[in-house]
């Protein structure tokens, strides 16, 4: 299992209350273009439409070796495979809730490519305040511990 590309940003900003993990519809230059690292996660999202998940907003780069492609957006929409159960309950949760689904990180399992994502309740400015306060104040205690 490698990973290919980290949201490190989505941690700061969400509070993850589940994980799935799930695959993604990918043409085969995308493919290539992910396993060799030419994924960006920054400020990507997911979105439900007509009953299915669609990662919106993720950068995979064209990939070179395989030709001039005509017509191809780097950022278009993929569709996210998750079982239909999975599907509507993180619709109604998201509808209902206000939650939202934020990709954490997508990574190859075996040759499939597979993405991970959380639903998540975003955090207020105090929130994040405190966990800034709290990692200066354990970076202190480890500086004094080494003295």
């Amino acid at each position: 299992m490698e990973n290919l590309a980290i949201n490190k940003r989505a941690a700061y900003d969400y509070e993850f209350l589940e994980t799935f993990e799930a695959g993604l519809v990918l043409t085969g230059p995308e493919v290539k273009s992910v396993k060799a690292g030419h994924i960006q996660l920054k400020g990507a999202f997911i979105m439900s439409r007509d009953g299915e998940l669609w990662l919106k907003n993720c950068l995979i780069s064209r990939y070179n070796p395989a030709g001039p492609q005509e017509s191809y957006d780097p950022y278009q929409n993929r569709k996210i495979l998750l079982r239909r159960r999975d599907i509507n309950k993180l619709t109604g949760k998201i509808n209902t809730q206000g939650l939202t689904l934020v990709p954490i990180k997508v990574y190859t399992h075996r040759n499939l490519i597979k993405l991970t994502f959380a639903l998540g309740r975003g955090k207020k400015k105090y929130e994040k305040r405190a966990v800034i306060k709290k990692r200066e104040i354990d970076r202190q205690i480890r500086e004094k511990m080494r003295e």
